[in-house]
């Protein structure tokens, strides 16, 4: 079981291929927030990214930058130079017909591609909530794979082909793995207490794969512990301190957030939704998604598909 794999496959993330900008001499556009994560990759030239709060940071050719939460931001030429709000329906129709965003008078000498991640509100497990506001990678970046498919994405631009929106797409996708495994490897002391220390800690990352393979089945963390071949102190103390929560919170909100997609798409009955997910009592089931949504499952069904 690839954890990372599975949690970002159950939260719905999906990578949407954004505009592309080419930009030069003086030049700065704005965007208030945005839905989902927003993502920049610098194939030519340089720009600085602006967020409220921090000092700008300065995008050389290969890095790349996700803003998780989709923050309000500034790309300029320069510093000091002010930013123009995005036209989003110019972008979109940029997007849509794979054209290309011009900015500034000059000569063109920066090319960004931008995308956008949307991701399940159904799932409160969140891969991309556990990042920091900015996530800027550099292009020196240790030797890993990142830098050889930014490489792979400028000339995909550079000299477009028979379907190159497709290649971009899916280098989109693999630009946030990615970008995800230089993150980790770099910040273990800053995932930890969060969903993405698990990737650092191989004890309780085998735990979580148990928990992802098998949801239903009837764990406790005895049960665990013993599949580990370690004691249940050591499991639940590593589990609370690498996770951020109990072993039994992190179960029962992986079964819900299953729970909640069957529910919100198929009309299986509640006895399967249940068994599915671990309960065999309609009833017990119906507490813990109460409990956890607000909702009794008919109605969070209900709603969920207006």
């Amino acid at each position: 079981m690839d954890v990372l794999a599975d949690a970002l496959e159950v939260a719905g993330v999906r990578g949407v291929l954004g505009a592309r900008i080419a930009a030069g001499g003086t030049w700065g556009i704005s965007w208030s927030r945005i839905g989902g994560a927003g993502f920049y990759a610098v194939t030519a030239g340089t720009a600085w990214l602006g967020v409220p709060g921090r000092p700008p940071a300065q995008l050389m050719p290969g890095d790349v930058v996700l803003l998780p939460t989709g923050t309000e931001h500034t790309l300029t030429s320069a510093p000091d130079v002010p930013a123009d709000p995005c036209d989003c329906d110019v972008a979109e129709r940029a997007r849509a017909d794979g054209g290309v965003l011009r900015f500034g008078t000059g000569e063109v000498q920066t090319h960004i591609l931008s995308a956008s991640y949307e991701y399940d509100p159904a799932v409160s497990t969140q891969v991309l909530a556990s990042l920091p506001e900015v996530v800027h990678i550099q292009a020196d970046n240790g030797g890993s794979c990142l830098d050889d498919t930014v490489r792979l994405l400028g000339r995909e631009l550079a000299r477009p082909q028979l379907a190159t929106a497709v290649v971009l797409s899916r280098l989109v996708d693999i630009l946030l793995v990615q970008l995800l495994r230089v993150w980790v490897a770099r910040n273990p002391d800053g995932a930890r207490g969060s969903w993405l220390g698990v990737l650092c800690d191989p004890l309780v990352g085998a735990a979580i794969a148990k928990l992802h393979e098998d949801p239903a089945r009837a764990w406790t963390i005895d049960l665990l512990a013993a599949e580990l071949a370690v004691s249940r102190t050591t499991l639940a103390r590593r589990f609370r301190t690498v996770a951020g929560e109990s072993f039994g919170s992190y179960l029962t909100r992986l079964r819900m957030d299953l729970a909640a997609v069957r529910l919100r798409d198929t009309d299986d009955a509640l006895e399967a939704v249940a068994r599915s997910v671990g309960y065999t009592s309609v009833y017990a089931f119906s507490r813990a998604f109460r409990r956890d949504r607000g909702h009794a499952p008919g109605s969070y069904r209900r709603s969920a598909r207006v």
